[in-house]
């Protein structure tokens, strides 16, 4: 392969906002096509985004010898068919959280990247962001000492009236845990050495959909480590974590540090950590673009043969998590993974 990876976009989302600029700005890559299942949608993208091919069908897309990559930010119901549509056309993938919906789909995909000799990867910006490795080195430091528990929480108010939104619709994978829960589930995850947790509670309100609008679960790790994770459509936006140990307690503003609205520039990530003796410190990290370190990380891993950030066996325990909360919050019983 070439020395700059060139990528195709699979639809008109709105949060290619993010992804486009930053595939621009990343130094090994280039946006060469876009497509939509409207050709005069997929036109009028590429113009205003100075792309220079755009295509009416997704598979038109796929069958470009001149793309490499393709990015990947449909409904979540749809991550799984194109994805693995594209493994099949030799095309790396970059596919937005959550990758797929069952284990079933994730051994499918899992699978095509084998077969295919191509680089997927779930698209958690989040955890790309320098902010995660300071929490990790924290940890590490014994600056918490033992963890004891996390409370994390990601919340929008999406208005009842927009039911066209896919995010009501159970068949698209619709659902505030699908669609932000994944966040706080992921963080407790990986802030525990990237061990899934033993059983999980859950508790949720549907809406008229089926779809559950607000979801609070438990997560309790083998170590002994409990995680309350929330999430919920019926409230304003709030995000933040509290990682409490037993020399510290880590005050995590926004988990995502700063990334909350898509297109516009990143904010700092900040932060407190609060001591047995009462002092603070306050730690910032300064400003930086988790969609562009994203996408670096995908340029080392197919040009460079790198590890990734969120290897499959991060996807099945994220998954895997999901999937049990889920079950409890449907049966209103514990569920042990």
């Amino acid at each position: 392969m070439a020395e700059t990876i060139r990528w195709g976009i699979l639809s008109t989302a709105a949060i290619n906002i993010a992804l486009v600029p930053a595939l621009r700005q990343a130094k090994r890559s280039d946006v060469v096509a876009v497509a939509s299942r409207s050709l005069e949608q997929a036109q009028a993208y590429a113009h205003e985004n100075d792309i220079p091919t755009a295509y009416g069908r997704y598979e038109d897309l796929l069958a470009d010898p001149q793309v490499d990559a393709i990015y990947i930010p449909l409904p979540h119901s749809l991550h799984c068919e194109w994805t693995v549509k594209a493994a099949a056309r030799g095309k790396h993938v970059l596919c937005e959280k959550p990758l797929v919906l069952t284990l079933a789909e994730l051994d499918e995909v899992e699978a095509a990247a084998q077969a295919n000799n191509v680089i997927i990867s779930e698209a958690h910006a989040y955890l790309h962001h320098p902010q995660i490795r300071k929490i990790n080195a924290l940890i590490a430091a014994d600056e918490l000492g033992e963890l004891q528990k996390i409370v994390s929480w990601d919340t929008f108010y999406l208005p009842p009236e927009d039911q066209e939104n896919f995010r009501y619709d159970p068949q698209m994978g619709g659902g505030s845990l699908w669609d932000i829960g994944v966040y706080p589930v992921s963080l407790a995850i990986v802030v525990n050495r990237a061990e899934p947790p033993v059983e999980v509670w859950a508790s949720q309100i549907r809406g008229d959909s089926g779809v559950e609008l607000t979801l609070s679960g438990q997560l309790r790790f083998a170590s002994g480590l409990v995680a309350q994770v929330a999430s919920s459509f019926r409230s304003p936006a709030r995000r933040g974590a509290l990682i409490v140990g037993s020399h510290g307690v880590l005050h995590v503003v926004d988990h995502l540090a700063g990334q909350e609205v898509p297109g516009q520039p990143p904010g700092e990530g900040r932060m407190s950590l609060k001591s047995l003796d009462e002092s603070e410190t306050a730690i910032v990290i300064p400003a930086t673009d988790a969609y562009l370190a994203e996408v670096e990380a995908m340029e080392a891993c197919i040009l460079d043969g790198a590890e990734s950030a969120i290897p499959f066996s991060l996807s099945r325990d994220i998954l895997r998590t999901v999937l049990a909360l889920y079950e409890s919050a449907d049966s209103g019983q514990l569920v042990r993974l």
